[in-house]
């Protein structure tokens, strides 16, 4: 990534435009892949007037937007057939219905937030898709976060200048800090959910 940014400081503006849409894509279908890095980066490069922030602005969302509805339509076409069919053995039946549950009623609170959930956007597609939300919905609200979201990274990188490199230690402890939070909360649902099935298998066999 390092090579990449230095590459980017010395070459036509063009290219650092297409390399934060192309990143941007990509990270929604590959989540460890460091878009935000390359978006904060592109920001610095707006405070010393070589790149446009509207212009990048609208590259990095439109990218991200459409590397989330590719998720979705991923999900939309082979969900079912990848979870429900038991080819992974650790996902139950009855938990991918109850997520689709969950997702139509909850859904697209959780997209308008995507963004902002570190390591877990292109779970977040996946299932909005496997669950059948609405596909312009879908698409209204995941432009709307990311465009929220990149502002703030273009904006941070342009204030922060040659000093951009600085945010990624806030970057990575935010990551760090909103992903240890998201296994707390599906070992609890998980827990909750052997509790509840041990439960009614030992009333069922109760005489």
């Amino acid at each position: 990534m390092e090579e990449l940014i230095n590459g980017l400081s010395a070459v036509n503006p063009v290219w650092v435009y297409l390399a934060v849409a192309g990143i941007a894509y990509i990270e929604n279908i590959f989540p460890p892949f460091p878009s935000d890095v390359v978006v904060v980066f592109a920001g610095s490069l707006v405070g010393v007037g070589s790149v446009d922030f509207v212009t990048a602005l609208i590259l990095a969302t439109v990218g991200s937007t459409l590397g989330f509805m590719s998720m979705y339509k991923i999900g939309d076409w082979f969900g079912d057939k990848i979870l429900e069919t038991g080819r992974i053995k650790f996902i139950p039946r009855e938990s991918v219905h109850k997520v689709e549950a969950w997702f139509r009623r909850y859904g697209y609170l959780v997209i308008i937030a995507n963004r902002f959930l570190a390591g877990t956007r292109a779970v977040v597609s996946f299932f909005a898709g496997m669950s059948e939300l609405s596909l312009w919905k879908t698409t209204l609200l995941s432009f709307a976060s990311a465009l929220l979201w990149n502002f703030i990274l273009l904006y941070a990188g342009q204030r922060l200048g040659q000093n951009w490199r600085e945010i990624g230690f806030y970057l990575e402890t935010y990551s760090k800090t909103i992903t240890f939070i998201l296994i707390v909360l599906a070992l609890v649902f998980a827990a909750r959910y052997v509790y509840q099935k041990s439960k009614s298998t030992s009333e069922q066999t109760t005489p």
